[in-house]
């Protein structure tokens, strides 16, 4: 039966559910309301349920009064006889309140929290992962993780506390207050001095603790970062033998935390110091003037019983509120740093109702094109007023400097950035009027800097094309000359062959392996587009060799971009085209640009006699910018 009613509640809300509105929106409260307003109805639950029992709490030391007075006035023999309403009334009261208290943690503990939890960091990670790519260069990637996974935990246990202890509270001191007022009106002006006073502690407070906790969760998130970024590049640290470097890196930012959560405990010790005087004044003030009242004779003995116990709850309440207040107002400051990164508006998005991208022949166009990191207009940028016409079918090599701006180019034909000004067509259709995932959906791309996804092999491989049968697969595989390693392979699990975990970014392979790998998936995904950037670079000749066939095989009737410092490469494409400081300088045939004498035929002269380029390199590209193409 338990199970029966634990699912009904947890089944209410679905943790994978999408808002109609897919933008988080900045501010802090509306923020928060875009999460809660798809649990609005169990929360209004919620918030009854926790109302009554707060007025039921306030219920009993009215009911301790009441039960003095009786005693009071009553005769040993006939008390229950004479008062059975009362104690009728008190025991309902009484089991009323835990039969609420199971009600709401079933809202609270299986319909809101889990689901609310979860919900939040879905919609986020929707949110976040449809960012542009120049968003993720300029952040680590363990720092953006951490505000996503920590958003869910922040929003739930801070509204949720709210009710707990806030909406309890005001709910209780307004019952206490309407009856200290027919009690004493002196009682209700001592409750009332020390009310202001406790709002004024919370008023000081809780605004440091937000401001602290949010600097604080912005200090571990670069603490988290850093120690991330660390372990994924372990490799980088244990072949440069920066252990003593690395350690100072980290702990600084260690360091730094500590003094953030060392001003934070400073606001919170004062805090509760300040509570702890206010509270004893209370008790004494509320206890004093009721016995006084007693002994003047202008109040009751059942007076006295009542406003006692209602001077003790009104300050336990007061630490509970205050305890949660700090807590709910720290999750505020953590959620508010979530905040900026993930409800950060989208820069580049597809048009309302965008097409998809049809690719009837393949041909590519770039018209008058310019683009900068830095600069809206695009001018003076990393492609300089640039166009070319590639025929469907026709292969063409890409060659240059490293910042010549070649990387910078696929990434327009991929849509990874907008033109500023200009545009690249696809079949006559300019790509920022279509969606984004039908172009790249149209397009096969391998670049240089090859990193698999932390899954089993044939995951990685299907990626592009999750439909594909094993068959196509394995043929995959063999062509790309990777088959007999995959059959090698097998991790701690027991999977092994295609089943086993490549490791994150696939570092449980070689570099030439993972290239290998990539070659693969995009045979496998076979679009009428292959963009290739340095696809043999991490490959030794031989290997390059016998994959060779297979890529040119893989290029027939394909429109192909290819880029490669190792010109031999590339020589036999259709057409080269070579670049310098984002404009064309020379194209043509690797026959008719060695006749030339120009650029490239400087730059095929230098490898052919074994020396790497050493001419003076093109301006260096943005940190957020094309890698070195």
């Amino acid at each position: 039966m338990f199970e029966r009613i634990f699912a009904w509640f947890e089944s209410r809300y679905s943790p994978v559910a999408l808002a109609d509105d897919r933008q988080p929106p900045m501010g802090l409260w509306k923020f928060y309301w875009y999460f809660i307003r798809q649990f609005r109805a169990a929360y209004c639950l919620r918030m009854s349920i926790v109302a009554l029992g707060a007025v039921a709490d306030a219920m009993l030391p009215i009911f301790v009064g009441l039960i003095v007075g009786a005693l009071s006035d009553a005769k040993p023999g006939n008390f229950f006889a004479a008062h059975g309403m009362l104690l009728a009334a008190m025991a309902f009261v009484v089991l009323l309140r835990p039969l609420s208290m199971i009600v709401d943690a079933l809202i609270r503990n299986h319909a809101i929290a889990p689901n609310l939890i979860d919900l939040i960091r879905w919609q986020s990670h929707w949110h976040v992962v449809r960012q542009d790519w120049s968003f993720f260069q300029n952040d680590f990637a363990g720092r953006i993780g951490t505000k996503v996974m920590q958003s869910g935990d922040s929003v739930e246990m801070s509204v949720n506390l709210t009710i707990d202890a806030v909406w309890y509270a005001l709910v209780f001191v307004a019952v206490a207050v309407a009856v200290l007022a027919r009690l004493d009106p002196i009682l209700l002006a001592a409750v009332l001095v020390w009310l202001v006073l406790y709002c004024l502690l919370f008023r000081f407070s809780m605004p440091r603790i937000t401001q602290w906790s949010a600097a604080l969760s912005e200090r571990w998130s670069v603490v988290s970062g850093r120690m991330v970024d660390s372990y994924a590049n372990i490799l980088t640290l244990k072949t440069f033998s920066t252990g003593e470097h690395e350690d100072k890196y980290v702990s600084q930012a260690v360091i730094e935390h500590a003094d953030t959560f060392y001003r934070l405990m400073r606001v919170f010790t004062l805090m509760w110091s300040t509570l702890f005087v206010l509270n004893a004044v209370l008790h004494v003030a509320m206890s004093w003037l009721a016995l006084a009242g007693w002994n003047a004779g202008e109040m009751t003995t059942a007076a006295v019983a009542t406003a006692i116990p209602f001077a003790l709850q009104i300050t336990n309440i007061s630490g509970r509120i205050l305890d949660v207040g700090a807590n709910v107002f720290r999750q505020i400051g953590v959620a508010s740093n979530s905040m900026t990164t993930i409800a950060r508006p989208i820069t580049m998005q597809d048009k309302p109702d965008a097409p998809a991208l049809v690719v009837s022949a393949g041909g590519i166009e770039f018209d008058r094109v310019n683009f900068n990191y830095w600069r809206k207009d695009g001018k003076g940028g990393v492609i300089d007023n640039l166009s070319l016409k590639i025929a469907p079918g026709e292969r063409v090599g890409l060659i240059g400097r490293s910042g010549a701006g070649k990387s910078t180019l696929v990434s327009l034909v991929l849509r990874l950035f907008d033109v500023q000004d200009g545009k690249v067509l696809i079949d006559g259709q300019d790509i920022r009027h279509v969606s984004q995932e039908s172009v790249r959906a149209a397009i096969g791309f391998v670049n240089q800097d090859t990193s698999l996804l932390h899954r089993s092999v044939r995951e990685n491989l299907k990626y592009g094309r999750q439909s594909a049968s094993d068959a196509q697969m394995f043929n995959a595989a063999k062509a790309a000359q990777i088959a007999d390693v995959i059959a090698g392979l097998a991790d701690l699990q027991g999977r092994s062959g295609y089943d086993a975990l490549v490791g994150e970014r696939g570092v449980k392979l070689s570099g030439g392996q993972r290239q290998r790998i990539a070659i693969a998936r995009v045979m496998l995904k076979d679009a009428p587009i292959l963009i290739l950037d340095e696809v043999t670079s991490a490959l030794d000749s031989e290997v390059e060799a016998a994959i060779q066939e297979n890529l040119y095989k893989l290029m027939q009737g394909k429109t192909v971009i290819a880029i490669a410092h190792r010109l031999s490469t590339i020589a036999a494409m259709d057409r080269l085209v070579v670049m310098d400081k984002g404009r064309i300088v020379e194209e043509g045939s690797h026959e008719t640009l060695i006749a030339k004498g120009g650029l490239y035929a400087q730059l095929w002269r230098r490898q052919s006699g074994g020396f790497l380029l050493d001419e003076q390199p093109a301006a260096e590209p943005p940190a957020k910018g094309e890698a070195a193409a």
